[in-house]
């Protein structure tokens, strides 16, 4: 079955980085376009960064333009998050999902646990 496992959580003091890894089985991975969403508490999932299957194109949520970058290894079946210049407000759990040959608002039909990611001020 479809397995999205999430790694590369942690505490990070402000102005940090991160490097969040997807690691996806099950599937072929080239043909899903991917994504991350992120979940902090009393507050609603947040799209986060997605990147297509077909082009590779990249897109992102207004708060992360800028610091965080999407890419993916379809040799590896990976998709990665490298999040710079952290704020506290990034402290959530960071989702990665998938969607066959989707565009990248989804939806997406697979959903790993989550990785915390808590960024001390």
């Amino acid at each position: 079955q479809v397995q999205l496992v999430e790694s590369g959580g942690g505490l990070v003091q402000a102005g940090g980085s991160l490097r969040l890894s997807c690691a996806a089985s099950g599937l072929t991975f080239s043909v899903y376009t991917m994504g991350w969403f992120r979940q902090a508490p009393g507050k609603e999932r947040e799209f986060v960064a997605a990147i297509t299957w077909a082009r590779g194109s990249t897109y992102y949520g207004d708060s992360v333009k800028g610091r965080f970058t999407i890419s993916r290894d379809n040799a590896k079946n990976v998709v990665y998050l490298q999040m710079n210049s952290l704020k506290p407000e990034d402290t959530a759990v960071y989702y990665c999902a998938a969607v066959l040959r989707g565009a990248w608002y989804g939806p997406y039909d697979y959903w790993g646990q989550g990785t915390q990611v808590t960024v001390s001020s």
